[in-house]
């Protein structure tokens, strides 16, 4: 595809739309998009990529200490105690022949730490998925079609490592604005060796080191500021591989600042409603990615199964990378 014209995000957006849409391709009332493509057979092939046993979760910490600023009301975990074991020692649980226990709940976003973005997330021009209207697929009372809860069980397959920090950063780190494009990632693919090929089905985790820094640094600006990720003219690349989802682990997937003048996330108004692709945000790779580059191997099994929450457009997850 050409060059970026910076001062038409309308124009681009609408191209890539149009290239790479997957409208229909499922049927009308496909509810799945591009989880279609991890199949049952894909599923078994990928069990056998458990060679030593080694698990590893790809989540961050859900709790008051999270990145969260409150950007469009998302905030970090609140976590509270409904009884403890103060509460068991002074005998007022009410509890007979000595039992005693805690409980807790916690009230969070559901996008606040890692999570899926589900495909009721976002609209081009009032359409969600599969060429639906979003004002009658997502409403005050969640979303009636597809909600999150309708992937739920089909969430695990071959994950695949791209480690782009790696491949292209100081120190394993990219640096904030930092645009991963298509020739990024196939030379990540090429440099990590067979066993990072991308192929049909398969859930791409790219690590681009942002999240290493903050915890070296601090939080600053990683819920909503720059940080390096996905190109836009990557959309092709998305479509044309017939990958079931892909994560980063910084906190919006795409590059930010957005490489537009006047544009806000523009790569998911094409990945989301037109690809049907699931999104994931704010994964923690950083132990899997030694792992991988000790081992040279890059793929593994992966289940990164949502909560069932009926009606809603994203979910937090605790990913398992196990190889």
């Amino acid at each position: 595809m050409s060059a970026l014209d910076r001062t038409d995000p309308e124009g681009a957006i609408a191209a890539a739309a149009k290239r790479n849409s997957n409208w229909g391709r499922w049927g009308p009332d496909d509810v799945r998009g591009t989880m279609n493509f991890l199949t049952d057979e894909k599923r078994r092939a990928a069990g056998a990529l458990i060679r030593r046993g080694l698990s590893f979760s790809l989540a961050q910490s859900f709790d008051m200490d999270g990145p969260q600023k409150g950007w469009r009301r998302r905030t970090n975990p609140v976590h509270t105690m409904l009884d403890t074991g103060t509460d068991a020692a002074a005998g007022n649980q009410g509890f007979p022949h000595g039992i005693g226990g805690a409980d807790d709940v916690i009230a969070m976003p559901l996008q606040c730490s890692t999570q899926w973005d589900g495909l009721g997330h976002i609209f081009d021009h009032g359409f969600s998925w599969n060429g639906r209207l979003a004002a009658e697929t997502v409403t005050s009372l969640g979303d009636n079609t597809t909600g999150i809860e309708t992937v739920a069980g089909v969430i695990a397959g071959r994950g695949v490592l791209l480690d782009v920090g790696r491949a292209f950063g100081t120190g394993g780190e990219l640096p904030d604005g930092f645009a991963i494009t298509r020739a990024h990632l196939e030379e990540t693919v090429e440099r990590q060796g067979a066993t990072s090929a991308v192929g049909r089905g398969d859930i791409v985790v790219v690590r681009t080191g942002q999240l290493s820094r903050c915890r070296r640094e601090g939080w600053g600006d990683y819920a909503g500021g720059p940080a390096p990720g996905l190109s836009f003219t990557t959309a092709d690349w998305l479509h044309d591989t017939e990958i079931a989802a892909i994560a980063t682990d910084t906190w919006g997937f795409e590059v930010r600042p957005n490489e537009f003048d006047d544009a806000f996330q523009p790569l998911h108004q094409v990945a989301i409603p037109h690809i049907g692709l699931f999104l994931g945000e704010m994964w923690d790779p950083d132990a899997l990615a030694v792992h991988c580059a000790a081992a040279n191997v890059y793929d593994f099994w992966l289940t990164a199964a949502p909560l069932p929450i009926t009606g809603a457009v994203g979910s937090p997850i605790n990913p398992i990378a196990v190889t």
